[in-house]
């Protein structure tokens, strides 16, 4: 592939001059204005540290952006192509609101849920395909349905019965170990973004007493398991003083009786308005799920000698997701109409602290299932995926989405390679989005990436569509790849390209999408 690593070449080039002038493609004009709470939290803050923030970003990049940071789907060139025409003045919240109601977002965000909490049916999580299904189906039908993220967070911590019939159940079940101590750490990951194994002895059992009585009992269908309150051992314990002191998280210690699971007292602790942990998590996770890091960094690893980079704006958002009521899609709909979320990826400060403080949106890779499914939808091919385990659940049509998988033991060579987590311990740290030369090779040089293009039916069908057309060839390709089109020096670069003796016209066009599925433009969220 010589001739197209030179079409690539000269694309980044012209690239890199319009990126000198970055109003051209990836910014708006003029300055950007607080357009609410989050704003003001946010650049009163920067105005403090003398810290300029961005502008706001170009319509182009905007679309490809909540597309991707919403659904983990990039628009189609169609889809692209409405918005950059649309003249309103309030397209962007319009497609907000759309984007939420989407089908792909259950199937992206419960993806992210399913790392944080490792859905899983293979060693060392061992949920087994039945389980794996049953609870990642629910937590695929709470997401489409908006459950209340307390009610949601109950279900998983009281919930009791059979592993394959009660799915939250599953959540004691997907983990390592089954003494209170790893029930309790697992709570703390998820519910508080703490990592309580770092926490004193006397701190970590106190949480562990809640979890002290959870039962586990195989059945006598295979592999089936219950989770269940063992109240008869709780009496005993009251009774004879073995039960020991529970605390909550904030020091606060509670007596227990043998009449109540603790796991809700727990419950009814964590979900209280007044509870300053449980809506900090979520927000702050929910931040950092749109904008690459949390208020509070890593965002599973909350504690007082970790504090926020602007607390100001981490009080604001839990104070709105409670008057919400945890209503996620609410988080997300502020969030996502401010205009720190809609700053360009193009600095205009070279101040190290100005990323910890939003000046810019961060430039980070496509996670790995977001990418192959972008190069299906490009392309209009379809991906293969295995599993070790021979049973019901495992068998996934090549058609299905990389982001829809139920399953992380179901998988192909692709995701590996592009760091899928391994969902072994619900950290956000076991994802990995940085490019490695691998990575880099497999995208330049394999047969898998290469016949993806080459056998494209999208591609013919686009050469069908604009046959004697080269303009709108090139056009085509820009918005279904890079959700712009392109400006006039790209599209003079094509042209002599195609127009070289030794180029065929279906070749220059699969030349070209090669390159562009090979930019950083593409292969990173901006």
């Amino acid at each position: 592939m010589k001739t197209p690593l030179i079409l690539l070449a000269v694309l980044t080039g012209a690239l890199g001059r319009a990126q000198a002038t970055p109003a051209k493609l990836f910014d708006a004009p003029g300055e950007p204005r607080p357009a609410g709470a989050i704003d003001r939290a946010v650049f009163a803050r920067l105005k403090k540290r003398g810290i300029q923030p961005a502008r706001v970003c170009s319509d182009a990049v905007f679309v490809r952006r909540v597309y991707l940071d919403v659904l983990g789907t990039l628009p189609t060139g169609k889809e692209a192509l409405a918005f950059l025409r649309d003249g309103s003045a309030d397209k962007r919240r319009v497609l907000i609101d759309g984007v939420l109601k989407r089908k792909e977002f259950p199937d992206y965000w419960a993806m992210k849920w399913g790392d944080m909490l490792r859905v899983k049916a293979e060693f060392p999580i061992n949920l087994w395909p039945n389980a794996t299904q049953a609870y990642y189906l629910w937590i695929h039908k709470s997401l489409r349905d908006n459950v209340p993220y307390d009610r949601l967070a109950r279900e998983l911590l009281t919930s009791s019965g059979s592993n394959f019939r009660e799915p939250p159940v599953n959540f004691y079940r997907a983990l390592q170990g089954k003494e209170p101590r790893a029930l309790a750490q697992a709570a703390a990951l998820t519910f508080l973004g703490a990592r309580a194994g770092k926490w004193k002895k006397n701190r970590l059992d106190g949480l562990a007493a809640f979890f002290a009585q959870v039962g586990f009992k195989k059945t006598q269908e295979w592999k089936e398991e219950v989770v269940y309150f063992d109240s008869v051992r709780a009496t005993r314990q009251a009774a004879d003083g073995t039960w020991g002191r529970a605390v909550f998280p904030d020091g606060q210690a509670v007596r227990l009786t043998g009449d109540r699971d603790p796991r809700e007292v727990f419950a009814d602790w964590l979900i209280t308005p007044k509870n300053p942990y449980f809506a900090r998590n979520l927000v702050n996770r929910a931040w950092c799920w749109l904008l690459g890091r949390g208020i509070i960094h890593e965002p599973d690893d909350i504690r007082p000698d970790n504090p926020p980079s602007n607390p100001e704006l981490l009080a604001l958002l839990e104070k709105e997701f409670v008057a919400a009521k945890y209503d996620f899609k609410a988080l997300f709909r502020l969030i996502l109409n401010s205009t720190t979320y809609q700053l360009s990826s193009v600095p205009r400060s070279d101040k190290p602290e100005a990323a910890a403080l939003f000046a810019q949106y961060p430039v980070r890779r496509l996670e790995a299932e977001v990418l192959v499914d972008a190069l299906c939808q490009i392309t209009g091919t379809t991906e293969q995926y295995s599993s070790n385990i021979p049973e019901p659940f495992t068998f996934i049509p090549e058609s299905h989405r990389s982001i829809a998988l139920p399953d992380g033991s179901i998988t192909s060579s692709f995701l590996e390679m592009f760091g899928r987590p391994p969902r072994d311990t619900g950290m956000a740290s076991e994802r990995t989005n940085r490019m490695t030369p691998a990575q880099r090779l497999h995208l330049l040089n394999s047969s898998h990436v290469r016949e993806k293009i080459e056998r494209s039916r999208k591609l013919r069908t686009l050469m069908r569509f604009t046959r004697g057309r080269p303009r709108q060839n090139v056009h085509g390709l820009y918005l279904a790849i890079l959700s712009r089109l392109p400006t006039e020096e790209e599209v003079k670069i094509v042209g002599q390209y195609a127009k070289s003796p030794e180029t065929k016209s279906f070749t220059a066009l699969v030349d070209l999408a090669w390159a562009l599925v090979n930019s950083s433009e593409f292969l990173y969220r901006h």
